[in-house]
């Protein structure tokens, strides 16, 4: 269920709704949002995250938001049925589903949900994220979540790109050492800032994705106040990963870069649990990024 806008709008020219109250996830549960430009690699860092935090012996419930519905499937070696599907075969009777219809286990004991969403073109994603929060409530299955990672479509302006910021403690954003990659994180950043006003959700920082290095990154941190958290470079595994359709951690260590990958995803899970601080960013405008990035 949605209301309409009671409170001051989350940042000039917001027109959003907000979730049903009694669909927020309750305190205890570490929730993190990853972020980032559409094919940019959220899916396949959000997965492989949600397993370092299993390896850590975490309680973890991965929730895709993207009608793609591809978020998981490294963890669960399947394209799972999506809740929006599920609910449309029970006229959307909640009532007669039970946990097994839409949430499946995954590598290690992560717990796995796609919330799906309409045809392209055709409405919005928040609504199915918030539908998704509320059965997963109403099925008591975030009593015994320690963490829960939403994994969020790349679209900076559609509402299903804000919902999960108003369930949110921290959010990542994952880049690469691009001018178009940076730039969105940019909007990003100005979404959360929006958000913040009247949410929980903090930056939590970056996550550089397949770059050798990170100076335009570097650049983007010191003037707004951002940090990296890890840093991947382009491991021709993690892409091998994918296509063997199963997370980092069931590859063959001794493989050239599998040791180092799951040792900064394991390391940035840790820094999750303990040393996360939210950061108080600045985002630039259009043509401060313009002026900021690149080489004379």
């Amino acid at each position: 269920m949605t209301t309409t806008l009671t409170r001051p709008a989350d940042g000039d020219g917001s027109v959003q709704v907000h979730q049903d109250p009694g669909t927020k996830i309750e305190e205890g549960a570490l929730v993190i949002a990853v972020y980032g430009k559409g094919g940019i690699g959220k899916s396949t860092t959000s997965s492989n995250l949600s397993a370092a935090f299993s390896k850590l012996g975490k309680r973890v419930l991965q929730i895709g938001c993207d009608p793609k519905h591809d978020s998981t499937f490294t963890l669960t070696h399947k394209m799972v049925p999506t809740v929006i599907d599920i609910l449309e075969e029970v006229d959307f009777h909640s009532e007669e589903l039970r946990p097994e219809d839409f949430m499946f286990t995954g590598y290690n004991g992560v717990k796995c949900v796609e919330s799906g969403g309409p045809p392209a073109g055709t409405g919005c994603g928040g609504y199915v994220t918030g539908q998704t929060v509320k059965l997963l409530k109403e099925h008591h299955l975030l009593e015994d979540t320690d963490v829960v990672i939403f994994d969020v479509l790349g679209d900076v302006v559609c509402g299903g790109f804000a919902a999960p910021l108003q369930h949110a403690n921290y959010c990542l954003i994952v880049t690469a050492n691009d001018f178009d990659s940076i730039f969105a994180m940019n909007r990003i950043v100005q979404a959360i800032q929006a958000k913040a006003k009247n949410y929980k959700v903090r930056l939590g920082g970056v996550i550089a994705n397949r770059s050798v290095g990170t100076d335009q990154i570097d650049k983007f941190n010191a003037r707004t106040g951002l940090r990296t958290m890890a840093h991947f470079q382009d491991v021709d595994a993690i892409r091998r990963s994918r296509l063997k359709k199963c997370t980092i951690f069931e590859m063959d260590e001794n493989e050239e870069g599998v040791k180092a990958v799951q040792e900064e995803y394991i390391r940035l899970a840790n820094n999750m649990i303990h040393n996360v601080e939210p950061l108080e960013a600045v985002s630039l405008k259009d043509r401060e990024i313009f002026d900021l990035l690149g080489f004379d």
